[in-house]
């Protein structure tokens, strides 16, 4: 997979590189702020991004911004996003509008490297994968919203397809059949007014009805 990198960190810049690489990837370009990114990604035109929210000069969201004016030039471009701390718009931002191969990861977690590797390949596959305590924080922070009429199993189930997980390693982390999966999630879109005809991208529209209501 060919690869570009935001990450003003030199230490971890270069860490992710070496991870990256030995994990038999190849990184095309690194950018050290915000101004740098667009043009990388115009250039080399990756397989996918891995981006740092917050980059100079502003130390703000300039990573976000480039990498949603990237995907209106590269429509589909996946982009694996690292913050410091959770922040929910981000989260909504990137997947705003039903957007697929987005995802929105704590810097933590790139120490855990299979899980990185495996959210990076999930996202760069057309996926979803949002860091697990973004997604506990979105489903403790919610109010009054659709998602309440959800039972306790079908939230377990949202909350890991939020994650990115695909039937078969939800029914293995919960001790269910694939069977009682797909019935929860089945649940989970008619509670949520997805009915069957939305092809494609209903679980990333699942994942929107809580960002949305959180």
């Amino acid at each position: 997979m060919r690869l570009v990198i935001a990450e003003d960190n030199a230490l971890l810049r270069e860490g992710l590189v070496m991870l990256l690489t030995s994990a038999g990837h190849e990184v095309v370009a690194v950018a050290g702020s915000g101004p740098e990114i667009l043009p990388a990604l115009l250039t080399h035109r990756p397989d996918a991004a891995v981006l740092d929210v917050r980059l100079p000069p502003g130390f703000r969201d300039e990573g976000l911004r480039a990498a949603l004016a990237a995907r209106e030039q590269l429509p589909g471009l996946p982009v694996l996003v690292l913050s410091q701390y959770v922040e929910q718009s981000y989260a909504g931002e990137l997947l705003g509008g039903g957007a697929s191969g987005v995802g929105y990861l704590l810097k933590d977690r790139v120490g855990r490297v299979d899980e990185f590797l495996d959210a990076l390949d999930r996202v760069a596959t057309g996926g979803t994968a949002l860091d697990p305590e973004v997604v506990t924080e979105l489903l403790t922070n919610r109010r009054d919203s659709p998602l309440d009429s959800l039972t306790p199993r079908e939230r377990e189930v949202l909350k890991l397809m939020a994650e990115g997980h695909d039937n078969t390693t939800i029914a293995s982390t919960l001790v269910v059949t694939e069977r009682s999966v797909s019935k929860h999630i089945g649940n989970v879109f008619l509670k949520l007014g997805l009915p069957p005809s939305d092809s494609g991208h209903r679980r990333v529209l699942a994942v929107l009805a809580y960002l949305n209501n959180a």
